[in-house]
């Protein structure tokens, strides 16, 4: 087993997201992506600490020194489908526009309903690219802050970071050059804005 085989290891048994992982030690998505596909080998140690205190396992084993923490076995996952769209008034069942499948924890499919959705545009660079998958909870509600899917006045569906407010809500995008977008309550009602699930994982494309 290579190192990035480990690291990708320690972040499947974690349930980790590439963004979240990438964020804890400190690097890019882009940076761990090379970690874990061998395109980077020479790591720094800093790194190699930070990857061991997260998955609570020696540094020595993610080297490759200690055959003693190989505990870490990828657990059984579920497979989920991957749309290319979500058209809005369409159940998510209902969808035929199937391009791919992705496979989730089983831990995680036991916490609800999940579908994978293709990203379109940049609205939300850098964290999320085009040609992106993101794995996402169906779910009509979601915190302020998160990342969430969402249709607004029957559009198809957009992938947004939610803010809210007593009077109405905001759909915020990562890009600066795209402004956010605020609905007050009544307009939510009327325009109708939906809330169709929550993102929970990012699977970036290269």
């Amino acid at each position: 087993m290579t190192i990035g085989q480990r690291i990708k290891n320690i972040r499947d048994n974690l349930n980790m997201s590439q963004v979240d992982f990438a964020d804890k030690i400190n690097v890019s998505k882009q940076t761990l992506y090379k970690y874990e596909n061998n395109i980077i080998t020479n790591i720094p140690s800093d790194k190699i600490e930070a990857i061991a205190s997260i998955g609570k396992i020696s540094p020595s084993y993610i080297m490759g020194w200690d055959s003693t923490d190989v505990s870490l076995k990828k657990k059984k996952g579920v497979t989920i489908n991957v749309l290319e769209r979500v058209a809005a008034g369409i159940p998510i069942e209902a969808m035929e526009n199937i391009i791919d499948t992705e496979e989730i924890p089983e831990e995680l499919a036991k916490t609800g309903e999940f579908f994978g959705l293709k990203i379109h545009g940049d609205s939300m660079e850098p964290k999320i690219s085009e040609g992106d998958i993101v794995i996402v909870r169906k779910q009509e509600d979601a915190e302020s802050g998160q990342i969430i899917i969402a249709t607004v006045n029957g559009t198809d569906a957009t992938c947004k970071r939610l803010r809210k407010y007593h009077d109405g809500i905001e759909l915020i995008s990562n890009n600066p050059s795209y402004n956010p977008m605020f609905f007050t309550n009544e307009e939510i009602e009327n325009e109708p804005v939906k809330i169709i699930g929550k993102v929970v994982e990012l699977r970036a494309k290269f």
